[in-house]
């Protein structure tokens, strides 16, 4: 098996599996780390968003193979590092905004929600309804107008975290 690595939740890690395994499998089956969901494993339902340097991905579409060293993967696991807390502001405004129901899709949520935070924050704008309408992620459980309100509320708790 061919030797893999790359950058896990600001740790450097090497996996010997295929090329063509995706992502997902790798982070759930071979290390470990559950928090990114299995949900239709096609890059729909988008219940495994992580952050690929950054940027919400669906690690259910990502063969490993096509991760490089120095590329960084960001699950729900590593999303409060390196703040004050052990919750980042988008996990907290997710309590605050009682979300959770059955909770499985919510890494996912959270992940995919503080990426468009990002997004919007480097292009100089605030999020917008047709941003909120962007979010693509399935909940079964139907709690959406409760995450449009925590990401507005998790967007100001970043921006005042800077």
């Amino acid at each position: 098996m061919p030797q893999h690595t790359f950058r896990l939740n600001g740790e450097q890690v090497t996996v010997d599996v295929a090329d063509d395994e995706r992502l997902l499998w790798v982070l759930r089956d071979v290390l470990g780390v559950t928090g990114p969901k299995y949900g239709c494993g096609i890059n729909v339902c988008k219940a495994c968003t992580s952050h690929l340097n950054g940027r919400a991905v669906n690690p259910c579409a990502v063969p490993v193979g096509d991760l490089r060293p120095t590329d960084e993967v960001t699950t729900i696991e590593g999303l409060s590092a390196g703040t004050e807390t052990d919750l980042h502001p988008m996990q907290r405004a997710w309590i605050d905004q009682d979300v959770s129901q059955c909770g499985y899709c919510q890494p996912g949520q959270i992940m995919a929600a503080v990426a468009l935070v990002r997004r919007v924050t480097e292009e100089g704008r605030d999020i917008t309804e047709a941003d909120l309408d962007g979010i693509r992620n399935v909940c079964r459980c139907g709690t959406y107008v409760r995450i449009r309100e925590a990401i507005r509320a998790g967007a100001e708790g970043m921006r005042r975290r800077g």
